[in-house]
């Protein structure tokens, strides 16, 4: 069993009257009818029978079972705290009851920064709920306005005070080229979210989906899309930011669903399935290229091509190596002098590399 097994829920659209400009959620979630806290516990019952397949006859054992893993339910796709109070209790009832039979270990729910108060705290409370997080976006209050959020960054830092005074755990959402956007307000919203300390974080490159008001600013030449190298760009250097102060990054760029990846959804050249890869390859080719001009300035005299052992942890390796071995090729062109071997090393750190002469 993985270490830690999120089971989605995914609730598009409810609780969130807002229409932001880039946001179609039935859209991104491939879900259009409403679900109902029924329909949450099929979910949960149908992911327990993959993590779990023979469930334990009491708590006291079920609770032993979950020390193989942490199992955590996951309210996805609307602005949960925007429901009413009746329904967002319906769905945590479901949840919690879970929880209070050792089955599933934490609660978790996204939502928006405006609709965080005590009396909703209260109720998240009430039903064990272990991690709020909030789709931020950004910092920059043009950029917030500009993208029809509908609040600005001082309601961000209300909601992150009130969600610390009661003791949850939270994490924040950026996303990167938003309207009125610019790599400076995209590495400020980074350095703000570093030093409100959320336990993590999740990065996406904005979108151009069909049915979107963005889609109709794109469309008239209003909204001009990040090309992908700078979409990867910015993205690096926000993710360094957060990874530097510990923070977890929980996702880098929009998953691949069903959806995203029929025709005509997706609009414009930023989308990429394998968009993490892409920004960890490039933090990797960054931290790995001094390594390797000191090494073959040091060599530079000698008459036989030196042998050279790059290594990272195992979760980092396909990075080191880069997205279609892009990285390999590129330090192969620029370093012919150096032969150069790629091995993981179960002693380094994530996102560390050394390069020694072997």
């Amino acid at each position: 069993m993985k270490k830690h097994a999120i089971i989605p829920v995914f609730i598009p659209h409810k609780g969130c009257p807002n229409d932001c400009v880039f946001c179609n959620q039935r859209k991104i979630t491939a879900r259009t009818d409403d679900v109902s806290a029924e329909d949450a516990r099929a979910v949960i019952d149908t992911w327990l029978t993959t993590l779990r397949p023979s469930p334990a006859p009491s708590s006291e054992d079920a609770a032993s079972d979950a020390g193989a893993g942490t199992v955590e339910v996951a309210f996805y796709g609307g602005s949960f705290t925007g429901l009413s109070i009746e329904e967002q209790s319906a769905f945590l009832a479901v949840a919690y009851e879970y929880k209070q039979k050792g089955l599933i270990d934490k609660i978790h729910l996204s939502t928006r920064p405006d609709y965080i108060d005590r009396p909703i705290l209260d109720n998240l409370r009430a039903y064990s709920v272990d991690t709020i997080e909030l789709g931020v976006q950004s910092f920059d209050d043009e950029v917030l306005r500009k993208s029809g959020r509908g609040h600005d960054s001082a309601c961000v830092y209300r909601a992150v005070s009130l969600i610390k005074e009661y003791g949850f755990e939270f994490g924040i959402q950026l996303m990167i080229g938003l309207p009125g956007d610019s790599a400076e307000s995209c590495i400020m919203s980074a350095r703000r979210t570093a030093e409100l300390r959320p336990s993590l974080a999740r990065l996406y490159p904005t979108i151009v989906l069909d049915e979107t008001k963005l889609y109709d600013m794109y469309a008239c030449g209003q909204y001009v899309p990040l090309s992908r190298k700078e979409a990867v760009y910015r993205t690096k250097e926000m993710y360094k930011i957060l990874d530097d102060a510990g923070i977890t990054i929980m996702r880098v760029g929009l998953k691949s669903t069903d959806i995203i990846g029929e025709g005509g959804a997706v609009n414009g050249g930023t989308y990429h399935p394998a968009f993490r890869q892409l920004v960890e390859g490039e933090i990797a080719k960054e931290r790995i290229e001094p390594l390797l001009e000191d090494i073959a300035k040091e060599k530079a005299s000698a008459d036989s091509r030196c042998r050279v052992t790059v290594s990272s942890c195992s979760r980092w390796f396909s990075a080191m190596i880069g997205h279609h071995a892009c990285n390999r090729r590129y330090f192969a062109d620029k370093y012919p002098s150096l032969d150069i071997r790629y091995r993981t090393d179960t002693t380094l750190p994530e996102g560390r590399f050394t390069a020694e002469i072997s």
